[in-house]
């Protein structure tokens, strides 16, 4: 099983989730079924990389919750648990493996077996 984190209004995020539903994957809609903070910690410890690389900066919540790029891991896995939308996209998980899905095409990696 696939556990895509996706999020619609993303081109990306679209792409892959394209990609994965013809393999007859299931999905997660994060922004509606939100990853807890324990979640969100398990999928960074697949990923590896630092907790920054997982998150939108960009994002106005990034800003509204007063996190910078220097922010503690905890504060931004806290940040990520109560704003989703913080959330890189699309990240997808299989068993003990993730992956961001940049270029959507990455996604597809999960499916090798």
């Amino acid at each position: 099983m696939i556990t895509l984190w996706h999020n619609p209004r993303c081109a990306k995020s679209r792409a892959a989730l394209a990609l994965l539903e013809s393999q007859d994957v299931t999905l997660r809609l994060y922004l509606k079924d939100a990853p807890n903070e324990a979640e969100l910690r398990a999928a960074h410890a697949l990923l590896g990389g630092q907790v920054i690389d997982m998150m939108r900066p960009n994002e106005a919540a990034f800003r509204e919750a007063g996190l910078t790029r220097g922010s503690s891991d905890d504060a931004l896995f806290a940040a990520m648990a109560a704003h989703p939308i913080l959330i890189e996209r699309p990240l997808a998980l299989s068993g003990n493996r993730a992956v961001i899905g940049r270029p959507p095409e990455a996604v597809l990696t999960l499916l090798a077996r």
